[in-house]
């Protein structure tokens, strides 16, 4: 009987991840042709991705990243939009943009009483804007969930690591189960 449990959660841990990944994949899929005027499977997901690639083509050209930058001035002037705008186009950048922002993975001493430590991503090492020296920003996500908290810790406090952000993130995000 025992073994036949293992098997089975063998099997549960065969088919759940591949099954959780194919379901948002499909779906992703359906949803993005449902967007359009017209559903031919998968095309919706062809479109988008030559579309995006085509408007990121045009706010590279010289003539049409000038209409580009007003765009983003006047999203930066209307009061509520700014907040979403801004926020939405820094964190988007912080994955793909030319500044990443979690490609410094970090080991924290949270305290000097006993040796507990987490590990995070520094995202802001200058906090001088907010009156505050020798403290950088790390970001520590959370695992299996998106979220995270930021601390503002002493840079005595900081040892980075000597492995690649991707990699860390992914080891985080499963709780440490993940080979790095």
């Amino acid at each position: 009987m025992k073994q036949l449990i293992g098997y089975f959660l063998k099997g549960v841990l065969v088919v759940v991840p591949i099954g959780l990944t194919v379901y948002v994949i499909w779906h992703s899929i359906v949803w993005i042709d449902a967007l359009l005027p017209f559903q031919q499977g998968g095309v919706g997901l062809i479109v988008v991705l030559v579309s995006l690639t085509v408007i990121g083509y045009l706010a590279s050209a010289y003539f049409t990243s000038s209409l580009f930058l007003y765009l983003e001035k006047l999203f930066a002037k209307v009061p509520i939009v700014k907040i979403v705008y801004l926020a939405t186009k820094d964190f988007i950048a912080a994955f793909v943009g030319e500044k990443k922002k979690f490609s410094q993975p970090v080991l924290v001493r949270l305290n000097d009483e006993n040796q507990l430590f987490r590990i995070g991503f520094i995202t802001a090492d200058n906090l001088e804007k907010l009156g505050i020296e020798d403290k950088v920003g790390v970001y520590f996500p959370s695992s299996y969930s998106v979220l995270g908290t930021l601390y503002i810790v002493p840079t005595k406090n900081i040892t980075l690591l000597d492995a690649k952000g991707a990699d860390v993130m992914k080891f985080i995000m499963s709780g440490g189960v993940s080979d790095l």
